[in-house]
C-alpha cells in the first residue's frame, strides 16, 4: 500500500475543501466588466462602441449591447439591428432588436420590421415586432396572418401605438373590438381598450362592445380603460352606463374613469351623479368630480357651487368648487372671499390651490401678483404665475391689459425664480398673444438667463430662450439639450442586490419598492444615491392626477426642482403597470430627482420614461396619497446594502 504523509492529507483536504466552497454570489449582473462595458457605451451614447458586441458568442451580452439603442436611439442604428433582427439565432436578442427598432421610431426600421415578421417563428419575437411596428410606421400595412394568442397580444398593441400617432388605417376599430372580447387575452383586450381609450375617434357603431367590456370584462384594467373611451361615445346610454359605474363599481380607478368621462356631457345631464361624487370617500373621486364640474358648470349653478366651496375640507376640491364658481359666476364678492381665504391660510399647497382657482377672475390680477412678490415658498410663487398666465388666455381678457400685464411679467422674471422664469416665458414667447408689440426693452429677459444654468434649470431655461429667439426675431435658434454630465457610479452600482427592496415612510403610511438594477443602473444608482443623502426625507408628492400617478423628489415642492446634474434616459422592455415607479423628466436624458408612481397600468409611458422600480407592497397608500402629504424617511429594507 502507498501511505500518504500527514502534510500531504492535509494539503488534500485544503485543496478539496477550497474547490467544494461555494462562490459568494455576485449582488447583480454587474460584476462582470463586460455588462459594465455596454451600460457605460449606452450611457455615454457611444453607438460605435457597442456594434462591438452585435456578435458576440455570448447572446447576453448580444441582447445588452443591441438593447442600448432602444435608449440611445440612433437612427444610423438601424441597418446593424436589421442584421441582428433577421439573423441572429438567439430569440431574446432578437427581441431586443425589434424594441430598439420601435424606439428609433423611423420608416426605414418599419419596413425592417415588416420583412423580419414575415420570416420570424418565434412568438415572443413576433409580439415584439408587431408593437414595435405601430411605433414607427407612417402608414400601417401589415398583412394579417393567423397569430397564436401571444402574437395578437403584439397586434392588438399595435393597433394602440400606431394609433397614438395618428396613423389609422380604416379597418382599425373594427379589429380593436374585436380584440377587446374573449377569447382574447387579458392584453390584447387591455390594448384594444387603450385604442379606444386614447387612440381612435369616430367610433360610436362599436358602443355596445365598449359599454360591455366597461362593465364586464373580468379585468379591472380593461374595465377602467374602456370606461374612459365611453367620453368619446356622447349617447344617452353611454352616459347612463358612466352613471351605473361611479355608482356601484367597488374599484375606485374605475369610477374616477368613468366620472371624468362624464366631462363629455352637458351638466345639467350629470350633475347629480358629480355632486354626489364629491362626497366619495376616495379622495381621488372627489377631485376628478371637481375638475370637471370645472370644466362643465354652467352660469346658473355658479352659486350652488360657489356654496358646496364654502364648506368642503379638502383644499384641492375646494380650490376646484371656487374656480369653477369664478368661471360660471365670476362675482366680486366670491373673488374676495377665495382671496381671504388665501390671506389666512398656513398651508402653501391650500394657498397655492386657491391661487390657482383664481385664474378664472382677471380682476384679481393684482392681488395675484402681490402674493407672487411676496411669497417665501416656491409653490406659491409658481401658483400665482400660472394663474397670472391662464388669466391671459381667458377668452375675457382686454387687450388694452396687455401693457399693465408685460410689466407684471418683467417683475415676475426679475424675482430669479426658476419656475416663475419658466411659466412666464412660455407666455411671452406665445405669439398669438403678441407681446413683441408691446416689450421693447426685453434686456430683463437675458439677465434671467444670467441667472439660470444648465442642467438644474433646464426645464425653464427651454421657454426662456425661445422667448428671446421670438423678441429677437430669430427662427433658427437651437433648443436647450443637457450634455453628459453625470456618469454612472459603477462602484455603487456593483454593491446594489438586484432585488433590494426599498421602504419609503409617508404621513399616510409605508410603501414599498423594489429597485430595478439590472434594467436600469444609472437611475437606481442616482435613487439610492440621494436615499443615501437623506435627500428624499421631508419632502412632499407635489404632483397627484387621479388614477394615473402620484409625484415626489422636487427640491422646491412644485415640480420645477431639480439639481445641478442630470441622468440619461434607461429604456429597457419593462412597462408601465399599477405600480410601477418611473423617472419623471422634461424630456429626453434631462431625468434628476424627481420620480413617480402609476395607480394602474399606463402603457403611453411606456418607452418614454424610465422604469426603475416597482411597489412590492403598499398600493393602498399610494392609492389615497395627495398633494402636500410628506415623506418621512426612505430607507433600505434589509442589511444588505454598505
Amino acid at each position: 500500500m502507498i501511505r500518504l504523509a500527514a502534510s500531504g492529507i492535509f494539503l488534500i483536504l485544503v485543496i478539496f475543501i477550497s474547490c467544494t466552497k461555494p462562490k459568494k454570489e455576485a449582488v447583480n449582473k454587474f460584476s462582470d466588466t463586460v455588462f459594465v462595458k455596454i451600460a457605460d457605451f449606452q450611457d455615454r451614447r457611444l453607438s460605435d462602441s457597442l456594434y462591438t458586441y452585435f456578435k458576440h458568442i455570448d447572446a447576453t451580452y448580444r441582447r445588452d449591447a443591441v438593447l442600448a439603442f432602444a435608449s440611445i436611439q440612433d437612427s444610423t442604428a438601424v441597418n446593424a439591428l436589421k442584421e441582428v433582427l433577421l439573423n441572429d439565432t438567439d430569440s431574446t436578442v432578437r427581441q431586443a432588436a425589434a424594441y430598439a427598432l420601435g424606439q428609433i421610431k423611423t420608416n426605414s426600421g418599419a419596413v425592417v420590421l415588416a420583412l423580419a415578421i414575415a420570416k420570424e417563428k418565434n412568438t415572443m419575437v413576433q409580439k415584439e415586432i408587431l408593437e414595435a411596428y405601430g411605433k414607427a410606421t407612417s402608414r400601417w400595412a401589415l398583412n394579417e396572418k393567423p397569430w397564436d394568442s401571444l402574437a395578437t397580444e403584439g397586434l392588438s398593441l399595435s393597433l394602440y401605438r400606431s394609433g397614438l400617432r395618428n396613423i389609422l388605417d380604416s379597418t382599425f376599430h373594427k379589429r380593436a373590438a374585436e380584440l377587446l372580447q374573449k377569447p382574447h387575452t387579458e392584453p390584447a383586450r387591455l390594448a384594444a381598450a387603450h385604442y379606444f381609450a386614447r387612440a381612435a375617434n369616430g367610433f360610436d357603431q362599436y358602443e355596445k362592445a365598449i359599454i360591455a367590456s366597461a362593465l364586464h370584462d373580468l379585468s379591472s384594467d380593461v374595465r377602467m380603460a374602456s370606461a374612459l373611451a365611453l367620453r368619446k361615445i356622447k349617447t344617452d346610454s353611454s352616459r347612463v352606463n358612466l352613471e351605473r359605474i361611479v355608482k356601484s363599481n367597488a374599484d375606485y380607478r374605475i369610477r374616477a374613469n368613468a366620472v371624468r368621462a362624464l366631462q363629455s356631457f352637458p351638466f345639467d345631464k350629470t350633475k347629480a351623479i358629480l355632486l354626489s361624487a364629491l362626497t366619495d370617500e376616495q379622495v381621488n373621486i372627489a377631485v376628478t368630480a371637481s375638475e370637471v364640474i370645472k370644466e362643465v358648470i354652467t352660469k346658473d349653478a355658479w352659486q350652488e357651487i360657489a356654496a358646496l366651496a364654502k364648506i368642503t375640507s379638502n383644499q384641492r376640491v375646494q380650490a376646484n368648487l371656487y374656480e369653477a364658481a369664478l368661471r360660471a359666476g365670476n362675482g366680486k364678492d366670491l373673488a374676495e372671499e377665495v382671496a381671504g381665504t388665501i390671506k389666512t391660510a398656513t398651508n402653501p399647497y391650500k394657498k397655492a390651490a386657491l391661487l390657482s382657482a383664481l385664474r378664472a377672475s382677471i380682476m384679481m390680477h393684482t392681488f395675484v401678483e402681490e402674493q407672487l412678490l411676496a411669497a417665501d415658498t416656491p409653490v406659491v410663487r409658481s401658483s400665482a404665475a400660472d394663474a397670472l398666465v391662464a388669466m391671459n388666455y381667458d377668452k375675457k381678457f382686454d387687450p388694452a391689459w396687455k401693457k399693465q400685464f408685460a410689466a407684471i411679467y418683467q417683475k415676475a422674471v426679475q424675482t430669479g425664480d426658476a419656475a416663475v422664469i419658466g411659466i412666464v416665458a412660455g407666455a411671452l414667447m406665445d405669439s398669438t398673444l403678441g407681446y413683441k408689440s408691446v416689450i421693447t426693452d426685453y434686456t430683463f429677459l437675458h439677465d434671467a438667463k444670467k441667472k439660470l444654468s444648465l442642467p438644474k434649470d433646464n426645464e425653464a431655461l427651454q421657454p426662456l430662450e425661445a422667448a428671446i429667439a421670438y423678441f429677437e426675431g430669430n427662427k433658427n435658434s437651437s433648443p436647450v439639450k443637457n450634455e453628459f454630465n453625470h456618469p454612472i457610479d459603477w462602484k455603487l452600482v456593483k454593491t446594489i442586490p438586484k432585488d433590494q427592496r426599498v421602504k419609503i415612510s409617508t404621513t399616510k403610511g409605508d410603501i414599498v419598492i423594489r429597485l430595478l438594477v439590472e434594467e436600469a443602473p444609472g437611475s437606481v444608482a442616482n435613487f439610492v444615491s440621494l436615499l443615501n443623502q437623506k435627500y428624499f426625507n421631508q419632502k412632499f408628492f407635489h404632483r397627484v392626477v387621479p388614477n394615473f400617478v402620484i409625484q415626489a423628489g422636487c427640491n422646491r415642492g412644485d415640480g420645477w426642482g431639480s439639481e445641478d446634474y442630470s441622468i440619461r434616459s434607461e429604456f429597457s422592455m419593462e412597462r408601465y403597470k399599477t405600480g410601477s415607479v418611473g423617472m419623471a423628466s422634461a424630456g429626453k436624458d434631462t431625468e434628476g430627482t424627481q420620480w413617480f408612481i402609476t395607480h394602474s397600468p399606463t402603457p403611453h409611458l411606456d418607452g418614454r420614461y424610465t422604469i426603475f422600480a416597482d411597489v412590492e407592497s403598499g398600493m393602498e397608500v399610494v392609492h389615497i396619497i395627495e398633494v402636500g402629504d410628506q415623506i418621512l424617511s426612505v430607507d433600505f429594507m434589509s442589511d444588505k446594502m454598505p
